[in-house]
């Protein structure tokens, strides 16, 4: 089986972890790889500061909890996304207000944005999906129009650049993901970044139970949110062949679209002109007349893991039934859901392998096309 994803991971990581353990970096409160790897990381993204989490959702949820809004106020953001976007803003008690997307890049549309302003509007979070960088600078520019909070979802987005400025850069806060399929992993884990001081020692503040002094007195509702050490001595090590694998997946993904690009059926991934485009996966777009989940089981029967893309935050069940929500429909966002899928897209990956998941690709077409 070619495995949808599997994370490039060797004796360099288990080493780091192996040290971080003798050193006795097991929670987030000891030793050196923490900050150490939370410099490192925000340098890479070009921000001040970077605050190590657990999770991708946690850093997501730290971050729109450090804005204090009030209950009731909402945020718009990307339709196309993981239900985890959508989860940070709810769980603060705030509204998501799903964005649909655009055609080309399936990340949210600008153009749509100022329609869905209200007086309870208060921030936008717009996914990178895929690696594909967002219009950061007109999102930006609409924000800043309207005085609210950008808050980037970097999850997939290690690496990728809008014109010529990082991903998770654009916004007041930057979010990222190390789960075990993300461009640089530590298993489980996340990181927010931000340029700004305040909101900085928010983040730290509130990530560790609000702890002040005297030390169990508590003024602030606070999260255990602490990444370990050894997860961090893990992200160092991945840090050091960072550059290494945003190579190997654009060589992937360069494959990818050399054996698929006369195929018919199927809507590759856009380019990105204005910026640098990582592809976390590759991602395709079925015609209509394809049946998806018919194709992806005969993949499967086939050797070939895939994934489908993202159910649309306007068609989830858990966010209609939120108090004063107002999901529209999105159907752009409605169709990648129903017709989008990704293929394998490991770094580790081999041309060979690309163009046998490429040739069994379109035999899965033909195989549909013609019953």
């Amino acid at each position: 089986m070619i495995s949808v994803y599997e994370p490039w991971v060797g004796e360099e990581e288990a080493e780091a972890v192996k040290q971080a353990i003798l050193n006795g970096e097991i929670s987030g409160t000891f030793g050196k790889s923490i900050p150490t790897f939370e410099q490192q990381f925000a340098k890479l993204v070009g921000c001040r500061h970077g605050v190590a989490v657990t999770s991708g959702t946690t850093a997501l949820h730290l971050a729109v909890a450090a804005c204090h809004l009030t209950p009731g106020d909402e945020i718009l953001i990307s339709a196309s996304t993981n239900i985890a976007t959508a989860l940070a803003v709810a769980h603060n008690n705030l509204i998501p207000i799903p964005v649909d997307s655009e055609a080309d890049s399936w990340n949210l549309d600008p153009d749509l944005i100022e329609n869905l302003i209200t007086p309870r509007t208060r921030a936008i979070i717009p996914v990178h999906l895929f690696g594909h960088p967002a219009r950061m600078d007109r999102i930006s520019a609409i924000a800043a129009k309207h005085n609210l909070r950008v808050i980037e979802d970097c999850a997939e987005s290690h690496g990728a650049t809008w014109q010529g400025k990082p991903t998770g850069a654009w916004g007041d806060l930057g979010c990222f993901s190390f789960y075990g399929n993300k461009i640089l992993t530590t298993g489980e884990g996340g990181m927010v970044v931000t340029n700004d001081d305040r909101l900085a020692d928010e983040l730290r503040l509130l990530r560790n139970l609000a702890f002040k002094q005297p030390r169990f007195q508590h003024d602030k509702l606070g999260f255990n949110f602490r990444m370990t050490g050894y997860q961090a001595a893990m992200g160092l090590a991945q840090l050091s062949r960072f550059e290494e694998v945003l190579v190997r997946k654009r060589r992937v993904a360069d494959w990818y679209t050399k054996f698929l690009r006369e195929i018919s059926g199927v809507t590759l991934p856009a380019s990105c002109m204005e910026g640098r485009h990582v592809y976390w996966v590759y991602g395709i777009l079925l015609d209509a007349g394809l049946d998806r989940d018919v194709m992806m089981t005969w993949l499967k029967e086939n050797g070939v893991e895939t994934r489908t893309f993202f159910y649309s935050m306007s068609l989830q069940p858990c966010l209609r039934e939120l108090p004063n929500s107002r999901l529209k429909p999105c159907p752009v966002a409605e169709v990648l859901g129903r017709r989008g899928f990704y293929l394998p897209s490991g770094p580790k990956l081999t041309e060979a392998e690309v163009e046998h998941v490429s040739d069994l690709l379109r035999a899965a077409i033909q195989k549909c096309a013609n019953p």
